[in-house]
This record gives C-alpha cells, sequence and structure tokens, in this order.
C-alpha cells in the first residue's frame, strides 16, 4: 500500500474523538520516538556534566539551551559544546517572545545558529517567525545530515484540528525538515488534537507533537505509540524547559518508554488532582514483570465523561478513577456491575473490546473492608467466628464521596452498625438513608462517642500531601476508638495514624486499601491473576 494511500486511511472526516488512533497505518510503526534532555546549565561547565549524566541517563540526543548561558563567546563556546557532548546534538537558541531567555540582537541569533550548522550541529531549532529567512541564508551550505527542526510554541491553548493541519503546512512551507509543535493543555482533551496531528501529518514530515503542562503528560508518553519523533525528558525533576516535562528516569523506568509500541494498550488513573498516586509506578511494575503489552499513566481529568468520549478508542482499555469522579464515572458507563450500582460509585472502568461500550465496577470496598477486618484480627487475635469482626460494631464513615459509599455499603454488609460523618451534612444523611444508617456533621465528631471500641474510616483526602498538617478528627477524640482506618496512602502514616496509635488505637493504612482495590483492577485489565506478592513488594519500597 503506497504513502499515500495510507494517507488517506488518516484522515477520516473530523470528529471530536478520538478512534482515528486505532488504524491500519499505525500497524506498521515500531517506537523509534527519540529521547531528548534539555541542557540548561548557565555555564559551559556545568552544561558539559549535564550532556554526561544525559548519556549515563540513556536519553539518545541533547538540546542545547544556548539561551541558558550567563556568558557566551558563539566561535569558542560552540566548539567546545559540540566536541564535549557524548549525544548527537539539538541547538537551540530561544528567544524571549516565543518563551525562552535571549534578548539580545536578532540577526546575532540566528547568525549564531547558522555557525552550529557550520559546525557540524545535528539539528538546530528555529522558530516558524523567523524560518524562512533563516532557511534561505543557508540554501546550499546545509550539511546533510543537519536538520533544521522548525518550531511553533502557543503557551495559551491548542487549536482545533483544522487549524494545527494549516500550522503544520505552513511549517514544512517555512522549509523544516522536521515540523514541532508545542501547545497548552486547558483539558486533557485537547491532547487528543495533538495526537491526530501526529498521526495524519508524519507520512508527510517528521514530526514533534507535545503538549505543555500537567494535562498535557500524556503527549509526551504516548507520542511514541502514535509516531512521534522525538520527546523531552528532564534530568532532574522540576527543573524543565517547559511545562510538565517529565524527567527522563519516569519516561524509562516508571512508564517503560522504549516497551510503547503504535498497539500497546492505555490505562491511566482519572483525577483531579492526580500527580501523587503511585498507581503508574505498581501496574507499570506489573505489566512489565508479566510481559503485558500495556501503559499505565496519570490522568488529569475535569470532566470524565468529555474524557471518555474523547478517547475513544479500544486502545484506551481501562482507568481507575479516584476523587472527585467516582459517583460521575457511574453515569459514564453503559453498564455497571451490580455492587458498583449499590454503592453509587465506580473507581475501575474498562472499555469492552469487542463493542467498546463501557463497563463500570467498584473494588474500593472489598480492599478497605478486608484490610479492615485483618487489623481487627491481628489485634484481638485470630477469630474462629464465621461472622464478620465488624458485626455489630459503630463504624463511623468520614466522608460521603465514592470512597465514603464503598466503605459505608462494604461496613454494612458485614453487619456493623454504621454512622456518616461530612462537612456537609444534608450528604452526610442523604448516604446514612441509603444504607441504613445515621449521620452527623464532621464538626460533630469530636464530641461523639456514644460508647468506646468504634471503628473509624477517613474517606476524605484531609491529611494528603501536600497539606499532611491536617487531619479530619482532633487527638483527643481518637481514644475512643479500637481501630482507624486512613484511606490516604501519600504519606503512608498521616497524621491521623499517628495520632490515633498513640492513642492506643490499631491503625490501617490507606497502602492496604491501595493494594487490596488493585487486586480487582489489574485481573479485569489483563485477565491474568494479580501478582499478590509482587504487589506487596513494590509498595512497601514506597
Amino acid at each position: 500500500m503506497s504513502s499515500t494511500k495510507q494517507l488517506s486511511l488518516l484522515r477520516p472526516k473530523v470528529t471530536s474523538s478520538f478512534t482515528c488512533l486505532n488504524m491500519e497505518a499505525a500497524a506498521m510503526r515500531q517506537n523509534s520516538t527519540l529521547i531528548c534532555v534539555p541542557i540548561m546549565g548557565d555555564s559551559i561547565d556545568k552544561m558539559a556534566i549535564d550532556m554526561d549524566r544525559a548519556k549515563a541517563s540513556g536519553a539518545d540526543l541533547v538540546e542545547i539551551r544556548l539561551d541558558c548561558l550567563k556568558t557566551f563567546s558563539p566561535n569558542e563556546d560552540l566548539k567546545t559544546i559540540m566536541k564535549a557532548s557524548p549525544l548527537p546534538t539539538l541547538i537551540t537558541y530561544r528567544p524571549k517572545w516565543e518563551g525562552g531567555q535571549y534578548e539580545g540582537d536578532e540577526n546575532k541569533r540566528l547568525d549564531v545558529l547558522r555557525l552550529a550548522v557550520e559546525l557540524g550541529a545535528d539539528y538546530v531549532d528555529v522558530e516558524l517567525q523567523v524560518a524562512r529567512e533563516f532557511n534561505d541564508s543557508i540554501s546550499g551550505k546545509k550539511p546533510q545530515n543537519c536538520k533544521v527542526i522548525v518550531s511553533s510554541h502557543n503557551y495559551e491553548s491548542t487549536p482545533s484540528i483544522e487549524d494545527l493541519g494549516n500550522l503544520v503546512a505552513r511549517i514544512q512551507a517555512a522549509g523544516a525538515d522536521i515540523v514541532k509543535i508545542a501547545t497548552t493543555a486547558l483539558d486533557i482533551t485537547d491532547v487528543a488534537r495533538i495526537f491526530q496531528t501526529i498521526v495524519h501529518s508524519q507520512y508527510q514530515v517528521p514530526i514533534i507533537g507535545l503538549v505543555m503542562g500537567e494535562r498535557g503528560l500524556i503527549s509526551r508518553v504516548l507520542c511514541a505509540k502514535y509516531g512521534g519523533y522525538l520527546t523531552f525528558g528532564t534530568l532532574d525533576s522540576g527543573v524543565v524547559s517547559a511545562p510538565g516535562q517529565p524527567t527522563v528516569k519516569d519516561l524509562l523506568d516508571l512508564y517503560n518508554f522504549r516497551s510503547i509500541r503504535h498497539d500497546t494498550k492505555v490505562f491511566g488513573i482519572i483525577g483531579k488532582p492526580v500527580g501523587h498516586s503511585k498507581s503508574p509506578f505498581l501496574y507499570n511494575e506489573a505489566f512489565k514483570s508479566a510481559g503485558f503489552n500495556g501503559v499505565y499513566l496519570h490522568l488529569l481529568v475535569d470532566g470524565v465523561a468529555n474524557f471518555l468520549q474523547t478517547y475513544s478508542s479500544t486502545d484506551f482499555t481501562g482507568f481507575s478513577c479516584t476523587i472527585p469522579h467516582k459517583e460521575e464515572a457511574v453515569k459514564c458507563c453503559d453498564e455497571v456491575d451490580p455492587v458498583a450500582k449499590s454503592i453509587g460509585a465506580v473507581n475501575c472502568i474498562i472499555r469492552r473490546a469487542s463493542d467498546g461500550k463501557l463497563l463500570g465496577y467498584n473494588t474500593d470496598y472489598v480492599g478497605a473492608i478486608s484490610a479492615i477486618e485483618d487489623g481487627l484480627q491481628g489485634s484481638h487475635g485470630a477469630s474462629n467466628s464465621t461472622s464478620s469482626p465488624l458485626y455489630n460494631k459503630l463504624f463511623i464513615v468520614i466522608g460521603a464521596g465514592g470512597a465514603g459509599k464503598a466503605l459505608a455499603y462494604g461496613a454494612k454488609e458485614k453487619g456493623a452498625r454504621v454512622v456518616i460523618a461530612n462537612r456537609t451534612f444534608e450528604r452526610a444523611k442523604e448516604l446514612a438513608d441509603t444504607i441504613g444508617g445515621d449521620a452527623l456533621s464532621l464538626a460533630d465528631l469530636e464530641n461523639f462517642h456514644p460508647e468506646d471500641g468504634m471503628i473509624l474510616a477517613n474517606t476524605t483526602s484531609i491529611g494528603m500531601q501536600p497539606k499532611v498538617d491536617e487531619t479530619p478528627v482532633p487527638k483527643q477524640a481518637l481514644k475512643h476508638y479500637a481501630l482507624v482506618f486512613d484511606a490516604v496512602y501519600t504519606p503512608k502514616i498521616t497524621r491521623l495514624l499517628r495520632e490515633a496509635e498513640e492513642c492506643g488505637a490499631t491503625t490501617v493504612s490507606g497502602i492496604e486499601m491501595f493494594i487490596g482495590q488493585a487486586y480487582g483492577q489489574y485481573e479485569r485489565y489483563t485477565g491474568l491473576p494479580a501478582p499478590k506478592e509482587l504487589f506487596r513488594k513494590l509498595m512497601s519500597t514506597k
């Protein structure tokens, strides 16, 4: 099949859905996407050190950001940098008007880029605004192995598919050997338009398509799936040349970047916030161990329905749902497991391969209730009773969201007397009425101790990083509880758990719930038995 014919397959009628990426043409592709490390030292010596670090990290090339240098003598320093580099070099001298640091004379800046071409740079990056002039000036002088990347940066938004297509055409017409487009994600669904643009354009010209910001992270990982020319990975977390860049280590070790192929299945955790989640670490390690062709990502999602409608390809196979999307996810599923329907919250969504329908499940309640039962049995010795150790216990659930519903449902099923405490009493009352329990406001919980030996389960984000000094219950109230559970697992030992232990209560970390609920999700994602020992081993290191 000719490339022209393939290209026509890549250009179906444009819609907002991302189904067009599950295509025959993609089947011919392998992951050849390069990893480039931006070198942003303020001195030549620092750059030399960082280039060696980039080589050791597993990168394929380095981007020399000349605009970061405090002092710069072009003729001498360019030769020194390029001679010292153990990797192919991409020379960038970014002006302030395109997001860089250079504020000097424009002609001198372009002279430096021309010099880089003459000295044998593997790539030079020039901005679209000046690209035609620059390429005309080096016509007939550019070595064959030097490639000019013509770049366009949009720090405000991500344009429409049509506008992106027009932008690619303009960049190509300006003489680009490689097209680079960097946009900004206002919503994670914006990234789909960049993926479509890569797929549509790659048979005409090599293309780098990346989306800046936390919502754009998936563009930096999944470009390997859709044929992007390169992605950027930093040496150190937070030291970035553009917002949202991951580290090389995360690309290679966390997301298994080199293993991503055109047919890799995509999974992820849907939440807001979501960057703290250890789910990608857990699942990607398990996928790698099992030889399963999948990648699991952090997905900062504002609206679940919009996300699921946009990424509707069956390649987007499964998702974990966390705060605040578990209840809304129920409405987005075509079929909901009876238990999840009873709870009113979904924490696991599977897209069925045969018809693309979304199936919703809840594995939270099993993971949490089992961990709490184990904690109670461990603190009172093994029980021979066939009934749950939760039977007839007063079980206080803090929070009336998705996780709160799961815990309340699970405790009630085990015969506990359930009380819901929530900042908004009306929400607590609504959940309590649904499951047949009682309700109170969170403010009243401090003085609520009708009996000793109660169970407390926090299902809110109170105490989660970065607000680790917060707690939902004052320490003096914790002496009335036999066991305290906290669904928060970052940090592993929250202030609530620390103070509960000081008051003599048995404590159960959110890690236990996290591991327990992950078993069911992994099996639904992969069709394989959950690697329980591996999960526990992995989480013990975190």
